[in-house]
């Protein structure tokens, strides 16, 4: 076990066409608080969450990678097939910053990266669209806001990449965020679906329009 930063197995970091987006998503959380495995959990219609979330940010990205847990094979088996690369990364249980940190050194040569959390199923696609022309039109950081306040998806310009790589623990790149306020653009939106992480079953039947 174990390899280049905490990679399962040694895979081969994937060089990307100049110019790139890559779209990250994070799915190697537990979600003890649903109760069972929240990201398998069917959507109205049948469809996994994190598969839902999968399907909005491959339209925002051309190469998208999924970072999960190494137990997670059902799901990395379901991301596959809707085109991911599949990244195993065994501190993961650390936090999401190691999550993050695996996918930014997976793909160095990107222009940058747009984040998405595998728990929030009602971000709009097209919100993960606006926050990629946000970073393709120059800002160096990026993401939705709704009536004043900030949401997900993140985008990262590839100046960041040494930040992001060297992430460790359970904040993310949250302090990348509150330490340069004024590089981050605000995407405003309409979309109170960027505000909403499924963290329990209630959440859910709640929707967007949790308070």
């Amino acid at each position: 076990m174990g390899g280049v930063g905490g990679v399962l197995r040694r895979l081969p970091v994937v060089l990307t066409m100049a110019g790139d987006i890559v779209g990250i998503l994070l799915a190697a959380g537990k979600g003890r608080r649903f109760g069972s495995d929240k990201l398998l959990h069917p959507l109205p219609g049948g469809t996994p969450m994190a598969v839902a979330v999968a399907r909005k940010l491959r339209q925002a990205c051309g190469h998208t990678i999924a970072v999960l847990r190494p137990e997670q094979q059902t799901l990395a088996a379901l991301l596959a097939a809707e085109g991911y690369e599949i990244r195993f990364s065994v501190e993961a249980e650390g936090g999401m910053g190691h999550s993050l940190a695996q996918g930014v050194k997976a793909t160095p040569d990107a222009a940058g990266w747009l984040v998405a959390l595998a728990d929030m199923p009602f971000v709009a696609a097209g919100t993960f669209c606006r926050v990629v022309y946000a970073l393709r039109g120059g800002a160096s950081l990026a993401a939705p806001f709704h009536e004043g306040r900030r949401g997900h998806p993140v985008g990262f310009s590839r100046e960041w990449f040494g930040e992001l790589a060297s992430l460790t623990g359970d904040q993310g790149a949250r302090r990348i965020l509150a330490a340069n306020p004024g590089y981050l653009v605000q995407v405003p939106c309409n979309d109170a679906g960027v505000l909403v992480d499924v963290d329990t079953p209630a959440a859910l039947a709640i929707g967007p329009d949790k308070p």
